[in-house]
């Protein structure tokens, strides 16, 4: 299959699948009976001109009927008068007249007949028109359950388009309050442990270090005799502390 042949085809499959995406059997429907409805309008139209022009040709039928009658009664008259010439003229133009209705009589024949044909026509299209609506009614009442049903499902479910984003942004929140409580709490040991330092605390000089550290091996060493069940000695006094109390040693040796 040559390039331009299989472009051709993606394209179309691709707008193909854009097209049934995008239709709406409901407005489908609607345009069809639209459409039935223009044709049946046409059908009654034309309906309604054949019906004009039989009845103006069945007007001047009448009109020349009255013609004739009246060219008769002429002829007659002129006979009467002893006036052959003139009743000659009017029973020629009689004869016209006669030939007229004759012609008039087969246009209004013919009229007739497509008249009957067109509101045969017009009734059996309005049956099938008010059958179309009363199938589109149901498909779309139909088609609107299904798609209400399809819809709750999927919200119970979670496997449509908007629960499944929901269900997305949950998961991403949780994940990073995780990631963010467990960076809290890594944070805190290390201040705890010394590895880090509080740099919005006070500082500390270097004599409250080593008392700081001298803390953290005593717990460490008695932790260890404790586990080992061995009675642990008191840790020797920090010279702070020793500095501190011995003041007071003078006073109770005084």
């Amino acid at each position: 299959m040559s390039l331009s042949k299989r472009l051709s085809l993606i394209f179309k499959s691709k707008a193909n699948k854009l097209l049934d995406r995008a239709e709406d059997p409901r407005e489908t429907l609607d345009y069809s009976y639209q459409k039935q409805l223009e044709m049946l309008q046409q059908v009654r139209r034309g309906l309604a001109d054949v019906a004009t022009s039989r009845k103006r040709i069945e007007l001047q039928a009448q009109q020349l009927t009255t013609s004739s009658d009246r060219l008769r009664q002429q002829a007659t008259a002129a006979v009467a008068a002893g006036r052959d010439d003139l009743a000659r003229e009017a029973l020629t133009r009689r004869s016209a007249a006669q030939q007229q209705l004759a012609e008039l009589a087969q246009q209004q024949a013919a009229l007739q007949a497509e008249q009957d044909k067109l509101t045969d026509a017009s009734q059996r299209l309005q049956a099938k028109v008010e059958a179309f609506r009363t199938r589109k009614e149901t498909i779309k009442a139909s088609y609107t359950a299904a798609e209400a049903q399809t819809r709750v499902g999927e919200a119970i479910s979670g496997i449509s388009e908007e629960m499944s984003d929901v269900g997305l942004a949950m998961q991403r929140a949780e994940d990073k309050t995780a990631q963010l409580q467990a960076r809290s709490g890594a944070i805190d040991e290390l201040l705890a442990s010394g590895a880090l330092e509080d740099a919005t605390g006070p500082a500390k000089d270097d004599i409250q270090q080593e008392l700081d550290r001298m803390s953290s091996t005593s717990q460490v060493e008695a932790e260890l005799a404790r586990l080992k069940g061995t009675p642990t000695a008191l840790p020797e006094a920090a010279p702070a502390q020793l500095t501190g109390s011995a003041p007071a040693e003078r006073e109770r040796e005084s």
